[in-house]
């Protein structure tokens, strides 16, 4: 659809919807009977931010088997430092989460 015909096609008003101003957004259109969403919080959707320990152990795991790919039949060593790079880059994260948790408490 082209930029024209949704401006166009939200122009018109509906008889059973309602524009309302909402503030730090764009204008809203709802039903006439409902009242616009103002804020949502991520924990309402059931994300708390972290994975919490089973995260973590993925992230071990996955970096194991990032460094099984060292095994294998190819000649070039161009593939070796990219899985290392990768692999290290996967320890660093979890090196940081883990000092970040551990210092969590401590005011900063």
């Amino acid at each position: 659809m082209s930029e024209q015909t949704h401006r166009e096609r939200i122009s018109v008003d509906h008889p059973a919807t309602a524009r309302v101003n909402q503030p730090g957004r764009e204008e809203g259109v709802v039903r006439a009977a409902a009242q616009p969403v103002e804020h949502e919080r991520p924990e309402d959707w059931g994300w708390h931010g972290e994975t919490g320990k089973w995260g973590r152990v993925g992230g071990v795991i996955a970096t194991l088997f990032m460094l099984a790919y060292l095994i294998g039949n190819h000649e070039g060593r161009i593939e070796d430092i990219w899985v290392v790079a990768i692999a290290a880059l996967m320890v660093l994260v979890l090196v940081l989460d883990w000092r970040r948790r551990r210092n969590a408490w401590r005011a900063k």
